[in-house]
C-alpha cells in the first residue's frame, strides 16, 4: 500500500462489491451470501490500525460504523451485529459489520473459517448492493 495515495488492498477488491463512499470510508459488500456483511475501508493511505487515525477522523469512522450498523440492522432485522477490525489476513484497516442470526451456519461462533463461502450470483449481488446503498442514503 502506498503512503502517498489511497488504494484498496487487492484481496478486499477481489472479495467485495462497492456499495457507496461515505465521508471517510468506502462501504463494500462481502461476497459471501451466507451472511449480510458490510466492510468499511477508510480512504487514507497506509492505515493498518484504528489508532493511526487522528481524533476527528476516528470519530468520523465511528459515526460511519454506527450508520452502516443501523442500516444493516434495519435491512435484515438480524438478531445480533458483529463489528470487528481484525486485519490478520488483510493488513489494510477495514471494519467488518456482519448481520448475524441465531440460525446462521456459524452461530454462535465467528463467521471466519466456517464452511465454504457462497458467492453471490450477479443479480443477487446487484440487488443486495442496491438495497444496502438505499438504506444508507435514506438514513
Amino acid at each position: 500500500m502506498s503512503d502517498t495515495a489511497f488504494s484498496l488492498d487487492p484481496r478486499l477488491e477481489a472479495d467485495t462489491f462497492p456499495v457507496i463512499d461515505l465521508a471517510l470510508a468506502s462501504v463494500r459488500l462481502m461476497d459471501d451470501a451466507r451472511f449480510p456483511w458490510a466492510i468499511l475501508v477508510p480512504r487514507r493511505p497506509g492505515l493498518s490500525e484504528l489508532i493511526e487515525l487522528e481524533g476527528s477522523s476516528r470519530a468520523t469512522l465511528t459515526a460511519e460504523i454506527d450508520h452502516v450498523s443501523r442500516a444493516l440492522k434495519a435491512l435484515t432485522n438480524c438478531d445480533k451485529l458483529n463489528v470487528a477490525a481484525l486485519g490478520n489476513q488483510v493488513r489494510q484497516l477495514h471494519i467488518h459489520v456482519i448481520a448475524r442470526f441465531t440460525g446462521d451456519p456459524a452461530w454462535p461462533g465467528p463467521v471466519w473459517g466456517v464452511g465454504e463461502r457462497r458467492t453471490y450470483a450477479a443479480p443477487q449481488a446487484m440487488l443486495t448492493v442496491a438495497r444496502l446503498r438505499s438504506a444508507l442514503e435514506a438514513a
